[in-house]
C-alpha cells in the first residue's frame, strides 16, 4: 500500500473514498465535516439521516459510509474521532479505531484509493503529532489486498510538515 501526503481541500481529492471526521450525530458540523456535507450536497445528509434512523448515532471510533453525492469520490466514510480529554490511552485507542474501521469499510467496498483528513486535530484538540503517529502506524499495520493508496490530506502546513517528517518524505 502506497502512502502519500498532500496539503489540499479533501473535498477536491480524486479518490474512491474520502473519510469524513464526523460527529456522533452524522448531521454535519464545522471543519472537514461541514465542508464535505456542503460540497457533497443533500444526498450525503439524506443517507446519514437514514443511518441514524436505523442504528442511532455513530459511536466514537466507529465508521459508516454514504454516497459521495456531488464529490468526485464514490463514497464518504464517516468516522467519529475522540475529543482529547487527557485520557491519553483511551483517546489513542479510539483514534486508531477510526483509521482501522475506516480501512475495514474501504476494503469491504473494494476501494483502491482512500483519503483521510487529520481526524480529531481541529476543534477536538487531539495533539497533532500524536494523532499523526497513530494514523501512520495504524495504516502501515493494516493488512489489505485491495487498498492500493492512502492519502493523508492535510488542510494546513503544520499537519503537512508533521506527516512528511514522520514518513520521511
Amino acid at each position: 500500500m502506497k502512502i502519500e501526503v498532500l496539503r489540499a481541500d479533501i473535498t477536491k481529492i480524486k479518490a474512491d473514498a474520502i473519510v469524513n471526521a464526523a460527529n456522533t450525530s452524522l448531521l454535519g458540523g464545522g471543519g472537514v465535516d461541514g465542508a464535505i456535507h456542503k460540497a457533497g450536497g443533500k444526498a450525503i445528509l439524506e443517507e446519514c439521516i437514514a443511518i441514524r434512523n436505523k442504528q442511532g448515532k455513530c459511536a466514537t471510533g466507529e465508521a459508516v459510509y454514504t454516497t459521495a453525492g456531488n464529490l468526485s469520490a464514490k463514497f464518504v466514510i464517516h468516522t467519529v474521532g475522540p475529543v482529547w480529554n487527557g485520557d491519553q490511552e483511551k483517546c489513542e485507542r479510539l483514534l486508531a479505531n477510526c483509521y482501522r474501521n475506516s480501512l475495514l469499510l474501504a476494503d469491504q467496498l473494494n476501494v483502491k484509493v482512500i483519503a483521510f483528513p487529520n481526524i480529531s486535530t481541529g476543534i477536538y484538540k487531539f495533539p497533532k503529532e500524536l494523532a499523526a503517529k497513530i494514523a501512520i502506524d495504524t495504516v502501515k499495520h493494516f493488512n489489505t489486498a485491495g487498498i492500493e493508496k492512502v492519502l493523508f490530506v492535510c488542510f494546513d502546513e503544520g499537519n503537512e510538515e508533521i506527516y512528511k517528517r514522520l514518513l520521511n518524505v
